[in-house]
C-alpha cells in the first residue's frame, strides 16, 4: 500500500479509502446508467433481433457506452468526495495513454 500511496501522491490511508470507494461506485454506476440511456435513445434490447448477432451488437453498444460514462462519472464522484485534483490528473493521464489526450488539453 505504501508504494501505491507514494506513486499516487497520497498522504494518508483515509484518502486512499476514499479513492478506492470512488473507483468502486464509478464502475458500478457507469454500468447501471448505460442500459437506461440506450432505452432513452431508442436502442433497447427489444429492438435487436433474437439471433446471436443481435444480442452481441446490443452488448457491444452497451460496453462502448460504459467507457464515456465512466470517464465523466469518475471526475464527478471525485469532485463530490473532495478528490477532484487526483481524479482529474488520473483522467488526463488515462485519456493520453489511449490516444484521446486532445480532449483534455
Amino acid at each position: 500500500m505504501q508504494r501505491l500511496k507514494e506513486r499516487w501522491g497520497i498522504t494518508n490511508n483515509f484518502q486512499l479509502i476514499i479513492i478506492f470507494f470512488v473507483f468502486a461506485i464509478t464502475g458500478s454506476s457507469s454500468v447501471y446508467v448505460a442500459k437506461p440511456f440506450l432505452d432513452f435513445i431508442g436502442l433497447d434490447q427489444a429492438n435487436f433481433s433474437e439471433t446471436w448477432w443481435g444480442n452481441t451488437l446490443y452488448i457491444v453498444l452497451r460496453i462502448l457506452l460504459i467507457f464515456p460514462f465512466y470517464q465523466v462519472l469518475l471526475v464527478i464522484y471525485g469532485w463530490l468526495f473532495g478528490q477532484f485534483k487526483f481524479f482529474w490528473a488520473f483522467e488526463k493521464k488515462m485519456l493520453k495513454r489511449i490516444g484521446l489526450g486532445f480532449l483534455v488539453t
